[in-house]
């Protein structure tokens, strides 16, 4: 190279070498926020396994209490009987099952009569 050469590309550089400088930076900020692994990427990933975590939390109550029922099933003869007399409406020996109507809301029969 000769020295106007070099003198031109050192010119070049000190005019423009702060904005080009400028340019790369912004352009890096924008990247990390904007990004595929960027700022805005991660929050998102962040709330994504806190609503992950509560969920989970949730279930495993839910488990818990669905293997207490489980267990109850197995070993209480009393919530056997229960479930045998609310949901299958079954009855002692000697009992009488008597079933009334549902109690419906004003929008039935007697309140067209009104």
């Amino acid at each position: 190279m000769t020295v106007q050469s070099e003198k031109k590309w050192k010119g070049l550089w000190q005019h423009y070498g702060r904005h080009l400088l400028a340019v790369f930076v912004a352009v890096l900020l924008v990247h990390d926020m904007f990004g595929t692994h960027g700022f805005l990427a991660m929050h998102r990933k962040q709330q994504e396994l806190q609503k992950a975590k509560i969920e989970l939390e949730r279930l495993n109550t839910e488990n818990s209490a669905l293997e207490g029922e489980v267990k109850d099933l197995n070993t209480d003869p009393q919530t056997i009987e229960k479930i045998a007399r609310e949901e299958l409406g079954q009855a002692r020996p000697g009992e009488v099952i008597i079933k009334l109507p549902a109690v419906s809301n004003e929008s039935g029969p007697a309140a067209k009569l009104q």
